[in-house]
């Protein structure tokens, strides 16, 4: 109906609360994110921080991009006097010695010497049988009798054809004196076969042919022996020297003469000797030379025994040395570093090279300078720090 008023829909709303004048309004508050404990971040970062300046105050302390100071031992080197040996092994053997072989083969009958007695020149010192050599023997006089004979009955005839005088025609003469001649001759040489078959006899007998001592013994009575066996070893044991052999490097620097420092095995003191003989060769097989170095005064010692002997090849009363470990070397030529103003600098030398702790330097080095006594590892220009032994 047109005049008539539709009443509105009703709308549900929430009670409202009847403020009171004594609660007061209250302001909206909106949520806030929660936010983490920024206490363990803030410790790592100060840590990190601090370990970086460490860092940066150690390697400005220790500074690895500068050259590396190198600490060294050094020597300052002086004139002083110097001696040169070459050490070697040998053994005591005496000057005069012969190993006893027989001239003649055959059986032994008899040995008369033992080993470690001494025998004068001349001694017998066994027999070989001789039973076949007697029987030659005896054939060789035998022929020389009747080579006797025969020379007397020719000799006759040639007697009693000169006494007919020309009732002897020339040619029978003739014929008679050749036939003295040959038995002249016959009788010659079946005296040389005697001779040679007593000679040979003789050599049955093995005699000493030095004055000495049996050394060594190896023969047995029924031993059966040649030319080539060795009965046993004579030594003239009051004239004992020791044999060593010489590397032929050194071979140069020996000499007739020079002195030795010798030293027995088990003993503790030292004897004097001398350098006796060396050999004109080297020996191709071991490239050694045989040197013979004998004592100042006699000696006892048994063959065989190891003697140290330290022969004196050089003597000067002044000259430059460095150890061994300062030089370095390339090719032929050698160098050491010697520490100067703060620096390893490589000093060109000249030494005579020789087995031993020192070596002398002949030219490029002047008394005073400061060698580096280890040059291992460095390099010329290297920063060093220097100390003295």
């Amino acid at each position: 109906m047109s005049g008539t008023k539709r009443p509105e829909p009703e709308t549900a709303h929430a009670p409202t609360r009847a403020r009171t004048p004594d609660t007061a309004a209250l302001p909206a508050v909106r949520p806030q994110p929660v936010r983490g404990d920024r206490g363990p971040r803030r410790l790592w970062w100060w840590l990190g921080a601090g370990g970086i300046g460490a860092l940066i105050a150690a390697l400005a302390v220790v500074q690895p991009w500068a050259p590396t100071v190198l600490p060294v031992m050094v020597e300052r080197v002086a004139m002083a006097p110097v001696t040169r040996v070459l050490a070697v092994n040998g053994r005591i053997a005496a000057l005069h010695s012969v190993d006893v072989r027989p001239l003649v083969g055959g059986v032994l009958t008899r040995v008369e010497v033992a080993e470690g007695a001494d025998a004068a020149s001349g001694d017998i010192l066994a027999r070989i049988d001789t039973a076949a050599q007697d029987a030659v023997l005896r054939q060789a006089l035998a022929g020389l009798d009747a080579a006797l004979v025969a020379q007397d009955q020719a000799e006759a005839t040639f007697a009693r054809a000169l006494a007919l005088g020309g009732n002897v025609s020339a040619a029978g003469l003739e014929a008679d004196r050749r036939a003295v001649q040959s038995a002249r001759q016959e009788v010659a040489r079946m005296t040389a076969l005697l001779e040679q078959a007593q000679v040979q006899l003789a050599r049955h007998t093995l005699r000493a042919p030095l004055t000495g001592t049996i050394v060594a013994l190896d023969a047995e009575p029924g031993q059966t022996v040649d030319t080539a066996t060795v009965l046993m070893t004579l030594a003239d044991l009051t004239d004992l020297v020791v044999e060593t052999d010489v590397d032929e490097a050194r071979a140069s620097q020996i000499a007739v003469g020079q002195p030795a420092a010798l030293r027995l095995a088990g003993e503790g003191e030292t004897r004097a000797g001398h350098v006796r003989t060396v050999a004109g060769r080297v020996d191709t097989a071991t490239g050694g030379l045989a040197v013979r170095i004998g004592f100042d005064a006699p000696v006892s010692a048994p063959i065989g025994l190891t003697v140290t002997a330290n022969i004196v090849v050089d003597r000067r009363d002044a000259a430059l040395t460095v150890p061994r470990g300062a030089v370095v070397t390339d090719g032929a030529d050698a160098a050491v570093f010697v520490a100067r103003d703060g620096m390893a600098r490589r000093q060109p030398v000249t030494v005579i090279d020789w087995p031993a702790a020192r070596l002398i330097v002949t030219d490029g080095l002047a008394p005073g300078d400061a060698v580096i006594v280890d040059a291992a590892d460095l390099r010329d220009g290297q920063p060093v720090r220097t100390a003295q032994p």
